[in-house]
């Protein structure tokens, strides 16, 4: 295994958020997202909230707007699926600009987009301020099997590129239904690359005295005070969805 590895979802800082130890940042992620999940639908105003907290823990990080808006495409499929809702759900039906919408599937769209891009913008902080490296460090399996996911995807992009430009090269252009066995093949030859890439990895690592689980370079143990700073993101959440929870806006 080589040096660390800088990847792009990460933005160098030393701000506060930076320098909390990655596993109080995961602990914190983790509880964020699991309030979210649980706060009624029909509390539009705690889903503002919750934006407001990311977007303060933003500015603390210093990550920028942008960095951030453009790593929430990733959820685009999941868009998709939730703006279909309100046309295929059954149940009472709504007006909406001329269209005939399901109102169990407007409501249903509003709950994947809110929690789901919510939850995406807290991993992406998450990423923005840790290191790969770091993450390693966190809860063991789980966290390394993402993180290895993270790093060789970038890998296996390259792989397809440079497949894309030996075709290039040797004057083949798709052009037509024609062309998608070509693809298949392509498609084909990439995971049998990859396949042997990973095999050639672990082998690597394991004579390198890999036994299951990350050497351990830099101690992190958290402080109270660390843990307490963390803590404050999902503590804030948590007031706001039990405020939610007991305005009577959970009816819907």
């Amino acid at each position: 295994m080589g040096a660390g590895h800088a990847h792009r979802l990460y933005r160098h800082g030393s701000s506060p958020v930076h320098l909390l130890p990655p596993h109080c940042k995961i602990a914190a992620v983790f509880c964020f997202v699991l309030v979210v999940v649980s706060t009624p639908r029909t509390a539009l105003w705690a889903f503002a909230l919750y934006a407001l907290l990311l977007a303060v823990v933003a500015a603390a990080a210093r990550v920028p707007p942008g960095f951030v808006l453009k790593r929430l495409l990733i959820e685009v499929p999941f868009v998709a699926f939730a703006v279909l809702l309100p046309f295929v759900a059954e149940g009472a039906r709504t007006d909406v600009l001329g269209l005939s919408l399901s109102e169990s599937g407007l409501w249903g769209a509003w709950n994947i987009l809110a929690k789901g891009t919510l939850g995406v913008a807290a991993s992406v902080l998450l990423a923005a301020t840790t290191e790969l490296r770091a993450l390693l460090l966190g809860p063991p399996l789980l966290v390394q099997i993402t993180s290895f996911m993270i790093r060789y995807g970038d890998v296996i992009t390259d792989e397809l590129r440079r497949m894309h430009v030996a075709r290039a090269s040797r004057g083949w252009t798709a052009r037509g239904v024609r062309h998608w066995g070509v693809l298949g093949k392509t498609a084909g030859a990439l995971f049998i690359r990859s396949y042997e890439r990973g095999e050639r990895v672990h082998l690597a690592m394991v004579s390198r005295g890999y036994a299951g689980s990350m050497p351990v370079i830099d101690e992190l143990a958290a402080t109270r005070a660390q843990w307490a700073r963390a803590a404050v993101l999902p503590a804030a959440a948590l007031v706001v969805c039990l405020i939610g929870w007991n305005t009577g806006w959970n009816t819907a």
